[in-house]
């Protein structure tokens, strides 16, 4: 399984467009100092060749330059997307670089790409109920998408293995389970329900390669810990360093636990129990541009350093 990090920030990107911290400052003075990153998203693929997006994050015309280049298709086959409204011929000109999108929520920093790859014409989209339902009927992009392109919805049930599959709806090995995490619904949704926010864990069927995708969790319990020690390649929530950093520096009201990220350090941060899964390559992505981790040579980055877990930036490629 290829597994190649698109974007390692939060909401926002980094440094963030609107944002005096001492974190976006250093990367503006100095980008060597702290490496810009967009929001956070991850693809996958068994073959090097289908691509699957895990989240659709507003910087995703940028991500996508980084997959391969589709090789032409002869015109029968139906992975090419549909040609102009009312046809039947389809286009050897314009091919998508993806199979579809998994989604672990439906907050606007990975779901709002969605309505920007409309001109593939034809999405599928896995994802659980409680995310379809809020991008249904309370972000609208859904319908939004939908007035530009078909999109073939699957339904992702917790803690049910589901194998995905490519836009010619052939099998691709690649298994993705998805599994409750602590967190808030989008402020946006309407309604708190299970299953608006998750986890996912991908196999490849072939190697047996297990990688876990943990954009955004508000505590880690011993249930969880032991799912993610089942993994060979952790991809964890690293919003904040502390839980106090947005107020800290007078740009927010709420904790981090407060609004469903666990924070790094501190008695009850996710350093010290990710550190003890020795089976396991743990990398930080969802990085809010607030956290001094994004600094290259800061206390903070050197103690992630020292517990054995890594730092995630855009580009990273694992191979499972």
């Amino acid at each position: 399984m290829h597994v190649l990090l698109l974007g390692t920030a939060a909401g926002g990107g980094f440094p963030q467009w609107n944002c005096l911290c001492p974190v976006c400052r250093a990367a503006r003075d100095d980008p060597a100092a702290a490496h810009p990153r967009t929001q956070s998203s991850i693809a996958l693929s068994a073959d090097g060749t289908r691509w699957f997006l895990c989240n659709a994050s507003p910087d995703v015309r940028e991500q996508l330059a980084r997959l391969p280049l589709p090789l032409p298709l002869p015109l029968s086959d139906p992975r090419l997307p549909p040609g102009p409204e009312g046809t039947r011929e389809r286009s050897p000109v314009r091919r998508v670089p993806i199979e579809g999108i998994v989604l672990t929520d439906a907050e606007l920093d990975h779901s709002l790409g969605l309505a920007l790859l409309r001109e593939a014409r034809d999405l599928r989209l896995w994802a659980t109920e409680a995310v379809i339902r809020t991008l249904e009927r309370d972000s609208r992009l859904l319908p939004v998408t939908r007035a530009f392109a078909s999109v073939r919805v699957t339904e992702l049930r917790v803690d049910s293995a589901l194998e995905l599959r490519d836009a010619s709806d052939a099998p691709t090995g690649l298994e993705v389970e998805p599994f409750l995490v602590a967190g808030d619904p989008p402020r946006f949704a309407t309604a708190d329900e299970p299953g608006h926010s998750v986890g996912l864990l991908v196999r490849d069927r072939a190697t047996g390669g297990r990688c876990a995708y943990v954009p955004a969790c508000g505590a880690l319990d011993p249930p969880l810990l032991a799912r993610l020690a089942d993994a060979d390649l952790v991809l964890f929530d690293g919003t904040c360093w502390t839980d106090d950093e947005l107020q800290a520096l007078g740009i927010g009201t709420r904790g981090a636990t407060e609004m469903g990220h666990l924070p790094i350090s501190g008695p009850n941060g996710s350093l010290e129990p990710l550190s003890r899964l020795s089976a396991a390559r743990v990398v930080y992505t969802h990085i809010n541009n607030t956290n001094p981790i994004l600094l290259e040579h800061s206390e903070a980055r050197r103690a992630v350093e020292r517990a054995g877990l890594t730092v995630g930036m855009d580009g990273m490629r694992f191979r499972l």
